[in-house]
């Protein structure tokens, strides 16, 4: 007996002829066909209605029951799934009531493989349909959170490349059901995967790196980084490749998969931008003026606006110069917040180091800065 033969004897006992039995007991003679076309119709009458009763649910029962939920996300998969399931449930009575038609017995076993495949792929692309609900979710919560706009692109292919997998377990599923023998499938589809890995493997790295980029966030289009020797800002981040815009003016392209396996100082994350410097004092200042500078510089720094001080020692005696080590901290990351930020305070000591009568030593007005 075939797949379905039983299945199909079942219903035609349960419905066909019990309708022929009745015809036959109210004395009306016809044909067996005649019960066999009532059971058909009957059986697509029945998935119309109880489909039209699920979408029915769906349409006023489940979307209510949705919108009073706090994220809207099952609203759109409840919007993306009510009318697939509509069409499931019709399917399923359209197959039942063609298999009442005994005149199409000698197609029942072609029939039934072809209401299989239309089954498994309509809840293929209903679990697709889902999918693309929960990306889209994602990427605008991200966009909500980060308020930086999301790579499109990069989203797109992350959907057909999940869909490509959804639609191959279908297509797998189908050749079990059917019992086709799938060792030979899985040896060739492993030779020519690791065939295809071998040759497209930088492509493929790239490809994973940029998926790496957008969900891990290590960095965003607009952050200053320095990748290796160079610093710039991200322009572009592309499926094969990033793109930076130096400092220097220049654009400087990079592969993701070298970008994710080096290391990356991303400067746009930093809460607040550590700042040490040296302040170098002329050799010739009395004693009592250098105990002075220290409350001299920590007030100063305390005046300028988004700065948190931290310490000032006298670090050490040079060959030309008193070294003070000064440290403060700058409430954002912004790279240009710092220069200016900075600027104003080597403005600010210079003008109060005047008015107290300190003179800077060599080596530079106010020594080298460290920024952290």
């Amino acid at each position: 007996m075939q797949p379905g033969e039983e299945e199909h004897m079942i219903s035609q006992i349960n419905l066909s002829d019990i309708i022929n039995r009745l015809l036959k007991e109210s004395n009306i003679s016809t044909n067996p066909a005649v019960g066999q076309f009532i059971a058909a119709f009957i059986f697509f009458a029945l998935s119309l209605i109880v489909g039209w009763i699920i979408y029915h649910v769906f349409e006023h029962y489940f979307s209510a029951w949705a919108k009073k939920t706090k994220t809207s996300v099952d609203d759109e998969i409840i919007r993306n799934v009510k009318k697939p399931v509509y069409f499931f449930v019709v399917l399923l009575g359209f197959y039942y009531g063609i298999d009442q038609l005994s005149i199409l017995d000698v197609y029942q076993v072609i029939i039934g493989q072809i209401f299989v495949v239309a089954e498994v792929f309509l809840v293929a692309f209903i679990i697709t349909r889902v999918i693309n609900v929960l990306i889209s979710w994602y990427a605008e919560k991200t966009v909500k959170q980060r308020r930086r706009e999301v790579n499109n692109k990069i989203v797109s292919i992350f959907k057909k490349f999940l869909h490509a997998i959804v639609y191959l377990l279908a297509f797998v599923f189908v050749l079990h059901t059917f019992k086709i023998d799938l060792s030979g499938i899985v040896i060739g589809l492993g030779v020519g995967g690791i065939a295809i890995a071998f040759a497209l493997q930088n492509v493929l790295g790239d490809a994973f790196s940029a998926f790496s980029i957008y969900f891990d966030r290590p960095f965003e289009v607009g952050d200053l980084v320095v990748v290796g020797d160079f610093t710039g800002t991200v322009t572009k981040i592309g499926m094969k490749s990033t793109r930076i815009q130096l400092l220097q003016g220049e654009e400087f392209v990079l592969s993701n998969s070298e970008i994710i396996s080096s290391g990356i100082r991303n400067f746009k994350k930093m809460a607040k931008r550590r700042v040490e410097f040296i302040v170098r004092i002329h050799q010739n200042t009395p004693l009592e003026k250098l105990k002075k500078i220290p409350e001299l510089i920590e007030k100063t720094i305390r005046t300028c606006s988004q700065v948190e001080f931290d310490m000032v020692h006298f670090h050490d005696i040079g060959s030309f110069s008193y070294n003070f080590e000064v440290v403060y901290y700058i409430k954002t990351g912004d790279y240009h917040t710092y220069l200016d930020t900075h600027e104003k305070v080597n403005y600010a000591l210079k003008e109060v180091f005047e008015k107290e009568g300190i003179e800077f030593g060599f080596q530079g007005s106010s020594g080298t800065v460290v920024s952290t």
